[in-house]
């Protein structure tokens, strides 16, 4: 019979670009993952923050790529959604690369705060305000616009929303608004619209009477964003084409009008089967959007960008332990983690989400059909081809095994509850950080020890 490494060649061409097998062992972009297990343990979680770096940079040079092809007038912005990963380690990473910030809640302004006063940015930069803004969220827009971040673009949600910054904000110059459009859902959506932004008969009525004669305020930016994500599709085509349209007709009445911000959604890499053409798709908008503006006659807006997963997703992993083999019946074989899916990986219980999964060791044994089982005591805590599409196959063996999810590194901290309290009151994995020096060795640094139970009986009350 084939061993795993053959089987893995012969169904999908494997390795690939990040991953490589060095005796009988797993690799990811160098980095030796038994070694790291066998320093940390398991369950481990990893961040690799260089490739944050080379994503963030790949788009960059796709989309100026394409404004050149196509001789687009407007400038493009790359701004990372923080709420795909709040974490410094992440957040400076990206910073790194000339970039800006999109915000989705009240907590974020503190921390862009926090990050001016290091000196990691300047209250130059463009922070996009996006959400549904509570009244602390607002009023912190309205007091660092007061202290000088003058590229602070609150994006009204609803109209209500403009009331508190008419009432409080006072500039020396009028304070750039954006306005995010409801876009439409997918035909298979149980809404017609999102419940996010200003239904788009409404906002040039709006401008009209609230904003036009303003002299504090002015519009210049036009939010979208379209829930399926960046897709080569009749209905994402069909969605741009819908709001471009309506960027043209509102330019032609509000001249301050130059920015369109297409949102997020660009697609990860989360299966060893991944075929997304980065730059053909980026290439396209920027086309559409040129025809489309020389259609209706108007000058091509700068673009912005507000890639989340995109940034962070391909950065992380998380490695298990299997702790033992259950034969359930005659057919159904499980490997028991140490970890749990519910706990670690909240997005394959919520959403069925794939990650490319790889086993760390006995690359050279025979494969087998499994089903993976997570530690709680929950029906759901598991990964198998029924919920997640493709099957899973593991080396089969009687030796230690382990094994990784990877490109785990947006929003699985966070949905988590890092340091919090778990089901089944699992604590939280150990999580190091990796980053390559100048002679391209690794540096580690544990970023969170595995919690420990003195910690989780202070949450629950336990203990003072």
């Amino acid at each position: 019979m084939q061993s795993y490494q053959e089987f893995l060649d012969l169904s999908v061409g494997f390795p690939q670009d990040g991953f490589q097998i060095i005796d009988d062992e797993l690799y990811f972009h160098d980095l030796n993952l038994m070694e790291m297990i066998e320093t940390y343990g398991t369950p481990l979680r990893f961040t690799y923050l260089p490739m944050v770096t080379k994503k963030i940079q790949q788009a960059k040079l796709l989309f100026q790529q394409a404004i050149i092809k196509n001789n687009y007038r407007g400038s493009y912005k790359y701004c990372y959604c923080t709420k795909s990963s709040h974490f410094k380690h992440i957040v400076e990473e990206a910073l790194k690369n000339e970039i800006h910030l999109e915000t989705s809640s009240a907590f974020d302004m503190p921390m862009i705060d926090a990050l001016e006063k290091k000196g990691v940015i300047t209250k130059d930069m463009t922070v996009i305000c996006n959400g549904f803004k509570t009244f602390q969220y607002k009023q912190y827009i309205i007091d660092m616009l007061h202290d000088g971040f003058k590229n602070i673009i609150p994006v009204l949600d609803n109209k209500e929303e403009f009331n508190l910054y008419d009432d409080e904000i006072e500039m020396s110059s009028p304070c750039n608004l954006g306005i995010r459009i409801a876009a439409e859902e997918q035909p298979d959506s149980q809404f017609y619209t999102s419940r996010l932004g200003i239904r788009m008969e409404d906002i040039i009525d709006f401008y009209y009477n609230k904003i036009e004669n303003n002299p504090n305020f002015q519009v210049k930016l036009l939010h979208f964003f379209i829930n399926s994500g960046i897709s080569d599709t009749p209905y994402y085509w069909n969605e741009l084409e819908k709001y471009v349209t309506l960027y043209c007709k509102f330019k032609k009445i509000n001249p301050a009008l130059d920015t369109l911000d297409i949102g997020g959604g660009m697609p990860f890499k989360d299966s060893l089967v991944f075929d997304f053409d980065y730059e053909y798709m980026i290439n396209e908008i920027v086309k559409r959007i040129k025809e489309i503006c020389a259609e209706n006659d108007t000058v091509e807006p700068d673009i912005i960008t507000e890639f989340g997963k995109y940034t962070c997703a391909e950065a992380s992993g998380i490695l298990y332990k299997v702790l033992g083999r259950k034969q359930q019946n005659d057919r159904e074989r499980w490997l028991m983690l140490d970890g749990s899916f519910i706990t670690n990986l909240p997005d394959v219980w919520a959403l069925n989400q794939k990650y490319i999964l790889l086993p760390i060791n006995n690359w050279d044994s025979e494969y087998e059909r499994v089903n993976l089982g997570g530690i709680t005591c929950d029906g759901q805590d598991y990964y198998n081809q029924e919920a997640h599409m493709n099957s899973v196959f593991m080396p089969k063996t009687r030796k230690v095994q382990y094994l990784g999810f990877f490109n785990t590194g947006a929003y699985q901290e966070v949905l988590s509850g890092y340091g919090g309290i778990h089901h089944c009151l699992l604590p939280s994995p150990k999580h190091v950080l990796i980053r390559r020096n100048r002679d391209e060795t690794f540096n580690f640094e544990v970023f969170g020890e595995e919690q420990n139970s003195k910690q989780v009986l202070k949450i629950l009350g336990y203990t003072t």
